[in-house]
């Protein structure tokens, strides 16, 4: 049963169908081979009660947000401030690509809208000032996957939701891991700067006062993570409604910015459907996939399966990073989450492991998925804003960052303190 599902999954994928038709075709199919009874007179009811979780309400309004912030030119002005502020280390303005996406992650919620924002904004810097265009890319393809780590996340209100964690715990454990991996990816920069000398015009001259102003343009993307994450922590609001504040406060920084306008709040919210429906579809048919695989006793035999093995918790660990690892060259992050979340993670905890740490280790994961090769979707994203070059070069440029998030992942499995710690101390 076990491969005969496998072998479907993979057929309908390589088939081109969407992700969310072949989760459904597949929940279809395993009902009609293996199930004693039809389930599909449950399947509505399945879909219903997905659909109105109100956990799920924060994922437009997120997405909204972001889409928002984007049009107002928030990003923009950010990140003209970190570049006066970080052009003088080595690396000079891709230190400013690191730290401007982990800005725009703390307020966007997503990985591919942070690549393409922050990326928009930084590639024509890279031809003007000389800079190493493969590894300036890679900086960009890198620091876009921080938007699924650094909460708000969309990605861990999916875990969450999955796995019935809870979702202020998440942010929590996520928030040092993500400041950890930017400050390594900066890291990177740096090495790579001193190895191949530093690029021209990284030292122009900035008045102190220009600096200093400059410094006003930060707060928007600081103001708009202190109101989400803090009334969350505060007590104030559920995620959700921390959400809505968040399209509240990003609605009146466009008015002050004069780009809140009719046609820009019509844009922002025809990509917010586009986004959600896609997301949402893909939510629902997993659920009612996972529903017949819980029914024809699937996810029992998998279990059974891994706990006669006999491997060592730490074993398990190992074979699960490299299970994401590779699934991450052949699938989309958002499928891969939600097809593999509701088997991995019950194996895992069974072990012993912690499922909030879990979720912060397979969010590091799930982010190594977005530049690996050969459907890493930040590539992609980065190469389409290029003006020229092939994206063998965004890929080559990546490889560094890979080793840094991996090297990231084996400090938090040997420190799960990092993860853990803060969630303890504020929420005990």
């Amino acid at each position: 049963m076990i491969a005969t599902t496998l072998g479907l999954l993979l057929g309908l994928l390589a088939l081109g169908l969407p992700v969310a038709a072949a989760l459904g075709v597949l929940a279809l199919a395993l009902d009609a081979l293996f199930a004693p009874v039809p389930l599909t007179l449950a399947m509505g009811e399945i879909a219903w009660n997905t659909g109105k979780d109100f956990l799920l309400v924060a994922i437009p309004l997120f997405v909204l947000l972001g889409e928002i912030l984007l049009r107002a030119g928030v990003a923009e002005r950010m990140y003209a401030a970190l570049s006066i502020w970080l052009a003088r280390l080595p690396g000079g303005l891709m230190h400013a690509n690191i730290a401007a996406c982990a800005l725009f992650a703390a307020t966007s919620g997503s990985s591919v809208a942070t690549a393409a924002t922050i990326g928009t904004v930084a590639l024509p810097q890279a031809k003007t000032f000389g800079y190493d265009e493969k590894l300036f890319a890679g900086s960009l393809a890198a620091g876009g996957t921080l938007g699924i780590l650094i909460p708000p996340s969309i990605n861990i209100i999916l875990y969450a939701v999955l796995t019935d964690t809870s979702i202020p715990r998440l942010y929590l454990a996520a928030l040092i891991p993500g400041v950890l991996l930017a400050a390594g990816f900066m890291l990177v920069v740096a090495v790579s700067a001193r190895r191949n000398g530093p690029p021209s015009l990284d030292g122009a001259a900035v008045g102190r006062r220009e600096r200093l102003a400059s410094l006003l343009h930060l707060l928007p993307p600081v103001f708009v993570f202190l109101l989400v994450v803090g009334s969350i922590y505060a007590g104030w609001a559920t995620p959700t409604e921390a959400a809505s504040l968040g399209v509240i406060a990003a609605l009146l920084l466009a008015a002050l910015a004069g780009r809140l306008t009719p046609t820009m709040l019509a844009r922002a919210l025809e990509s917010t459907v586009k986004t959600t429906t896609m997301i949402l579809l893909i939510v629902i048919a997993a659920a009612i996939l996972n529903f017949v695989l819980s029914a024809i006793g699937l996810t029992r035999q998998l279990t059974a399966a891994i706990t006669e093995l006999g491997l060592s918790p730490w074993a398990m660990f190992v074979a699960m990073v490299l299970f994401y690892l590779v699934l991450g060259c052949f699938m989309e992050t958002l499928s891969m989450m939600i097809t593999t979340v509701p088997v991995v993670v019950p194996v895992m905890v069974a072990a012993g492991f912690d499922p909030v740490w879990l979720g912060v280790v397979i969010i590091v994961l799930v982010e190594a998925a977005l530049i690996t090769p050969p459907v890493g979707l930040n590539l992609f994203v980065v190469q389409s804003l290029r003006p020229g070059g092939r994206i063998e070069e965004v890929i080559r440029g990546v490889l560094p960052f890979l080793v840094a998030m991996l090297a990231s992942l084996a400090l938090l499995a040997l420190v799960p303190g990092l993860a853990l710690w803060l969630p303890g101390r504020i929420m005990g």
